[in-house]
């Protein structure tokens, strides 16, 4: 800390511009990323402006090339990029520290942030969740609440995203041969969630399977899914049973889904960090200081209730988290 507030001492008259590329805005972790980089920013005095893709990979290099293409005093002097595609937008990238902007990626390793820091001097490094690590964790939340095996929905993000494709992997490190996964893609929301879960219960295929457990890749599916079965459920023989399905999602923010979780919504998430905060953080100080910190830096999630509760085990975790 005593370094980052002598730095902040070198800032000169002109006030640092950053600009912060996120993926979406139709879900909270978003949102929260947003209100953690503009509150970095402040604490840090900085100006910040705060773009979003709407998903789609085109328009968020489009949007990012406008400020890399722009006169050289309205450039800004660095770019925090939450990528919606899997390659992490190398050309765009390259644009930018040529321009002599300093680039910034977020949950996403690619091999290009070396090269760029061995071919320029602007800082240039990367700043990800440890999404093979959720992946892991989640798979051991689905384990301790299904010891005997089950069937399991399991409702993926979008397969472009690194980040879905990580956890995927990590998900399917050790899972047991015991638990079958009916699978499906929708995009990060909530109500693309809802829908897909919604046509799926349409079927009849559907409404004969026994389904022990939901797993979502975020909370806001994860709350999709549940208001899916709470509509399905009215009027329905076995609606019992569809409500009483347990649901897994992760992100684990503090007022939405811990909330939840605390509430008996959801059974259990995974806390993920938000990290433009801390991607603001690094990116203002390495400008300052002139001195970027390392190509990558992991973020440590958990989960929420924690799998080694004092109880020794996690369901019994679920079970105090959510009361009586």
């Amino acid at each position: 800390m005593l370094i980052l507030r002598l730095a902040d001492d070198l800032v000169t008259m002109k006030r640092l511009h950053i600009i912060v590329s996120l993926i979406t805005q139709d879900n909270d972790y978003r949102l929260d990323q947003a209100a953690f980089a503009q509150e970095a920013a402040s604490r840090r005095r900085v100006e910040v402006e705060i773009v979003y893709a709407g998903g789609d990979s085109v328009q968020q290099s489009q949007q990012i090339l406008k400020f890399v293409q722009a006169d050289r005093e309205s450039r800004p002097d660095g770019i925090i990029v939450e990528p919606v595609g899997g390659t992490g937008l190398p050309q765009v990238a390259r644009a930018a520290v040529e321009a002599g902007i300093g680039w910034a990626l977020l949950n996403l390793k690619v091999d290009y942030i070396k090269e760029l820091r061995q071919s320029f001097k602007v800082p240039v490094f990367a700043l990800a969740a440890d999404n093979l690590e959720i992946g892991r964790i989640q798979e051991k939340q689905m384990a301790a609440l299904l010891p005997k095996g089950g069937t399991v929905l399991y409702i993926q993000g979008p397969w472009g995203a690194a980040a879905v494709r990580q956890r995927m992997e990590g998900f399917d490190e050790t899972k047991p041969p015991e638990i079958q996964i009916k699978a499906m893609k929708r995009a990060w929301t909530e109500s693309s969630a809802f829908n897909a879960v919604t046509n799926w219960l349409r079927l009849s295929t559907s409404q004969q399977a026994h389904i022990d457990l939901i797993v979502a890749k975020n909370d806001a599916m994860a709350m999709g899914a549940k208001k899916a079965l709470q509509e399905f459920a009215v009027g329905y023989s076995k609606k019992d049973h569809w409500l009483s399905i347990p649901l897994l999602g992760c992100d684990g923010l503090p007022k939405t889904g811990q909330a939840v979780v605390r509430s008996g919504i959801l059974t259990a998430t995974i806390i993920t960090p938000a990290i433009a905060g801390q991607g603001m953080d690094m990116r203002v100080h390495a400008l300052r200081a002139q001195a970027p910190p390392q190509d990558l830096t992991m973020m440590a999630s958990c989960s929420f209730p924690a799998l080694e509760s004092p109880t020794g085990r996690f369901v019994h975790a679920v079970s105090n988290e959510q009361g009586p």
